[in-house]
């Protein structure tokens, strides 16, 4: 992917020879300002802001007054089809006239992605926090670009508040939307809208490195059963099984782990990030219809194996049922990396769950960030080598 500031002739896939009309505009008002002059925007500029406006709710290629601020090139031969950078300009091109009118200064601003715009909103309190997540989620959630651009057109106009947006960076992932890099923007804009600020600094140095922050506690170590919202956020988790970490809007507000801020900007998948997205969904699975909390502290997965074969013992279902448990338990130490052991975990925890047998899933979320870690070699050794002897001692005591 190419950088923001990257030449004309680096960026074909755009099919155009000059700036995006975003792009003019600022620059045109910043000159007059450089040039001592008031700063405003010159009358092509407002002329064209018009037009602009004039497609909000149209479809692309059919307003006869955009066709002089497109940039992206439209083939002379081919199919009836609209390329797709055409009509995603066509939506960047309208949520800009929308997000620049009535606005003195210009809101074209590089840099400033979509999740970071939104938390400048939360944080201005000129909305209350549900409703701005509402129309973020909606928008994180559209099934296609032109779903997408609806709740955008919902969303932006609130940000004329002195907020402002990267256009160049919202067009790239209007166009992306309906392609594999939609988890890559979604993971960008829960990341960024999350971002906790200045990080704090940590007392001790881990495999991040001294420039790394103290987490907050996590989320099932802060779990109220009783809780009214207990049973919606519970669900929200479930939702994100199977999905790639940080790309689930309903899972955004209970993350807790730490990155620096310009990571968070990109949407880095990180192995603490896809450690703690594993466990959270494990733990809603494991949490649901219980009145007390399943995050026991010390209960490694030996362990609860461990007292779930003795349970099976006790209630009559005889070493056969020990002998299962024991064979699915060593199937899971067995997992060659983060994924099987994810697969594996999947399936037990229902039976712990049914069984009423809680795990400590702070150890769970770092085994996870360490099972396959080429930094950390001898990890799964190591936490396989605990696990057995926790579950050995579990079954016979």
């Amino acid at each position: 992917m190419t950088s923001p500031h990257s030449t004309d002739k680096t960026r074909p896939s755009t099919g155009r020879a000059r700036q995006f009309f975003w792009e003019e505009a600022a620059r045109d008002w910043q000159s007059k300002r450089a040039e001592g002059r008031r700063p405003e925007f010159s009358e092509y500029v407002v002329r064209s802001l018009r037009a602009v406006r004039e497609g909000v709710g149209q479809e692309a290629g059919t307003v006869a007054s955009m066709r002089t601020v497109h940039r992206v090139f439209l083939p002379d031969e081919g199919s009836d089809r609209l390329p797709d950078a055409y009509v995603a300009e066509h939506y960047a091109l309208t949520l800009f006239g929308l997000h620049q009118h009535a606005a003195s200064e210009p809101v074209h601003q590089p840099g400033i992605g979509l999740g970071t715009a939104c938390l400048r909103l939360r944080r201005s309190e000129a909305l209350t926090q549900a409703a701005l997540e509402r129309r973020l989620i909606a928008a994180a959630t559209a099934q296609d670009l032109h779903e997408l651009a609806q709740h955008l057109q919902r969303l932006v106009p609130l940000l004329q508040a002195g907020i402002g947006l990267d256009y160049t960076r919202l067009f790239r992932e209007l166009a992306r939307w309906d392609g594999p890099d939609r988890n890559r923007t979604l993971r960008a804009w829960g990341l960024q809208y999350t971002d906790p600020g200045t990080p704090v600094p940590r007392n001790d140095e881990d495999e991040q490195g001294a420039g790394a922050s103290r987490e907050p506690a996590p989320y099932w170590a802060t779990f109220e059963p009783g809780s009214g919202d207990a049973g919606a956020d519970l669900a929200a988790l479930r939702s994100g099984t199977g999905r790639e970490a940080g790309t689930v809007a309903a899972m955004w507000a209970f993350h807790r782990t730490r990155m620096e801020s310009a990571w968070r900007d990109k949407g880095a998948l990180t192995r603490d990030l896809a450690a703690e997205h594993a466990a959270l969904t494990l733990f809603a699975r494991h949490q649901q219809t219980h009145d007390r909390r399943m995050h026991i502290a010390g209960n490694s997965p030996g362990t609860a194996v461990g007292l779930l074969a003795k349970k099976a013992v006790a209630g009559g279902e005889g070493k056969s049922a020990t002998a299962a448990l024991e064979r699915r338990f060593g199937v899971l130490l067995t997992s060659a990396d983060f994924d099987e052991l994810v697969m594996h975990l999947r399936s037990l925890v229902p039976l712990l769950n049914q069984a009423g047998i809680g795990l400590d899933y702070d150890l769970l979320r770092d085994a996870l960030r360490a099972w396959d870690d080429p930094r950390r070699p001898d990890a799964a050794a190591s936490f396989r080598q605990n696990w057995d002897r926790d579950f050995h001692t579990a079954a016979t005591s």
